[in-house]
């Protein structure tokens, strides 16, 4: 068949009239590796049998695809079976007699990736089956759909399989499927950034591991508008700073791991990707370790893959002390910065380098000293800077008008690049704009601003549904809610034990979830919920559902610090008196000693409610909000500072569980 991205790929009549050998070999030829191990011709001798056996005499048109490929999880699907209106993905597990919990939530993956990313299956009935080559008997049925239309995976046994796709083709409604058609038809991912980082450092485009929507193609005009500016700076010789703006979860960080990855091995132009932020860092070098690791079968040791790893996506902090240590230009000439807007402003790098590195002469804000570090290049140098707006959750975060400053004062021969939406104002770039305009080194380019969020695959109103509930424009939330909660569950609940079943029973096969709470949240640890224990964001996104320290367990809740740029599939968001409606405004506080504080700094106030804004657009599937019913015995949780924000979330719409 034509443009699948299958190995294999034929009608079940032409597959049964082909010699096994064969079938092996045009295998062999598109796996882009070709070494393959002996094990793997042997499984697939053993599944071609299995599957030429439950496929003879099937009475309606079929279809099948081997080895189909899915980006977003970066593996392949065993077999796919398209017969009459039903889709019926198949993973076998060669030699095993017991089905395993990995392998049923493997099963469910493919199920929920074709449901949800793959284009002609989004209205098709799909019937997973998990088949253990070694086992005496599986499952007598198939269990009831969930809404979507996928059904939980079905274990069989070998001789078994023939009877779970006939029974599927008899309790399945629908028109026929075309499989050419469904062989060549798009697969739209939305990737969490975990799996794009692992995509990507994998050899994978961009293109590949996303939506082919309007949103999609938005993020990929805006790597290509990156890409040729880069190569416009090299071959003129210039240095340019260049700002890609973005909603939250559009993909700005996609975007910067994008260009990285592409030019990993390009020498001169070769891009390093920078962050900030400590746990994103540590997440992904950790996420690509450990997929290389696996990818290699262990022919390498895992520290030396990560000494690979980590000139790749580095801590910017420690980009930053090497150009204090060392007055030589860096060794790159491209460098990407994720969430720019967070540099540490003058008086906190100034004060970090007088306590930490005995530097008491040190007067320039973060931004400005990269830019000095990256202007030691006698020819050309380009910085990306990814900006997101209403981000900044620290002390000390200049703001990307920091950036600009240092431009216009000290690095005139600088050309800026800009989205025109930097100017908006959650941004606070816009009097540094204006004022850099008459300089005639600025370009506005539209296509450097992603106006469309991917996180929540979805739906992709959910950041401004959170932007209009923050902002306190009831009617504006309300709107938006009701465009959202048609395909993301928005919940809220006084019940925590109901919110942690609720979020469970959510979830199908890998689904992450967990649960969130904002760092100021000091008086939740009557619900066992302490935000001063620190949690490993290692453990908490990367660990197996058996380990108590990972998100599963929905025992260790992560801040803002320790989410922010990173997802789950479905969140559960708690709401402390930190942040709290009185009289149809928000009002900040601090729990110090044995009581709450008004937080009047404005500074402060605009972190804690982007704290908020971070948890609530942390979820990608769907999210359900504890706020606690208070009690009235306790001075520090009393109802009244809990009342009225679990009634503006209903007034606003929120469904109450």
């Amino acid at each position: 068949m034509r443009g699948t991205s299958a190995y294999y790929s034929a009608s079940v009549q032409a597959f049964l009239a082909t010699p096994f050998d064969e079938v092996i070999g045009r295998l062999t030829m598109a796996d882009p590796h070709r070494a393959l191990e002996s094990t793997q011709k042997l499984a697939w001798a053993e599944e071609l049998q299995l599957l030429r056996e439950a496929l003879s005499g099937l009475d309606v048109e079929a279809a099948l695809f081997l080895e189909f490929d899915v980006p977003r999880l970066g593996s392949r699907i065993d077999a796919v079976v398209i017969a009459g209106p039903v889709v019926i993905p198949v993973e076998f597990k060669c030699g095993e007699k017991v089905f395993t919990t990995a392998g049923y939530n493997q099963a469910w993956d493919y199920g929920l990736d074709l449901k949800n990313f793959h284009l002609a299956s989004h209205k098709a009935p799909i019937f997973p089956v998990l088949v253990a080559t070694r086992a005496r008997s599986g499952d007598a049925g198939w269990e009831t759909p969930h809404v979507d239309g996928v059904r939980p995976p079905r274990k069989v046994a070998p001789r078994e399989l023939r009877q779970a796709i006939a029974d599927a083709l008899r309790d399945a409604n629908g028109p026929v499927i075309d499989a050419d058609s469904w062989g060549r038809s798009p697969y739209q991912p939305t990737p969490t950034i975990v799996e794009a980082a692992r995509a990507l450092y994998s050899r994978h485009s961009v293109q590949a591991i996303t939506r082919n929507d309007a949103g999609a193609k938005n993020l990929q005009i805006t790597s290509g508008t990156v890409e040729e500016i880069i190569e416009r700076s090299r071959e003129n010789r210039e240095k340019a700073i260049i700002y890609v703006t973005g909603v939250p979860g559009a993909g700005k960080t996609l975007v910067g791991l994008n260009v990285a990855t592409q030019r990993r091995d390009f020498g001169e132009t070769r891009a390093v990707f920078l962050s900030g932020n400590g746990p994103l860092v540590a997440v992904l070098q950790e996420a690509l370790t450990r997929d290389e690791y696996r990818r290699q079968n262990g022919a390498m040791r895992k520290g030396a893959i990560r000494q690979q790893v980590k000139p790749f996506i580095q801590n910017v902090h420690h980009f930053r002390d090497d150009g204090v240590r060392d007055p030589a230009a860096p060794g790159d000439h491209v460098v990407i910065f994720d969430e720019a807007q967070r540099a540490w402003n003058r008086e906190k790098t100034a004060d970090f380098m007088k306590r930490r590195k005995g530097r008491a002469d040190f007067d320039q804000s973060e931004s400005e000293f990269l830019i000095s570090y990256l202007d030691r290049h006698d020819a050309w140098a380009v910085i990306v800077c990814l900006v997101g707006g209403g981000q900044e959750i620290h002390t000390g975060e200049a703001g990307i008008s920091a950036w600009l400053d240092a431009v216009a004062r000290r690095f005139p021969h600088w050309r800026t690049y800009l989205s025109p939406d930097l100017s908006a104002s959650e941004y606070g770039a816009g009097t540094s704009i204006a004022e850099m305009s008459a300089s005639g080194h600025l370009v506005q380019d539209q296509r450097l601003h992603l106006s469309t969020s991917m996180r929540s695959f979805r739906s992709e109103k959910v950041s401004a549904f959170v932007k209009a509930l923050l902002d306190c424009d009831e009617e504006g939330a309300r709107d938006m809610l009701r465009e959202v909660v048609a395909r993301y569950p928005v919940i809220a609940t006084r019940d925590l034990a109901l919110a942690k079943q609720w979020i469970r029973d959510q979830a199908r096969g890998s689904e992450q979830y967990g649960l969130v709470a904002s760092s100021q949240a000091l008086r939740l640890k009557p619900h066992a919920i302490d935000v001063r224990v620190s949690v490993d964001p290692i453990h908490w996104f990367l660990g197996d559902p058996e380990d108590t320290r990972s998100s599963y367990y929905l025992e260790d809740a992560a801040t803002e610090f320790q989410v922010q740029g990173l997802e789950v599939d479905w969140a559960c968001v708690t709401w402390d008196a930190d942040l709290r409606r009185i009289d149809g405004q928000w009002r900040y506080h601090a729990f110090r000693g044995d009581a709450w504080t008004n937080v009047k700094q404005r500074d402060r106030q605009r972190y804690l409610l982007n704290a908020y804004r971070v948890l609530l657009t942390r979820a990608r599937q769907g999210m359900v909000i504890f706020v606690p019913p208070g009690d009235r015995r306790d001075p520090t949780r009393l109802p009244g500072f809990y009342d009225e924000t679990f009634g503006y979330l209903r007034d606003v719409g929120v469904p109450v569980l």
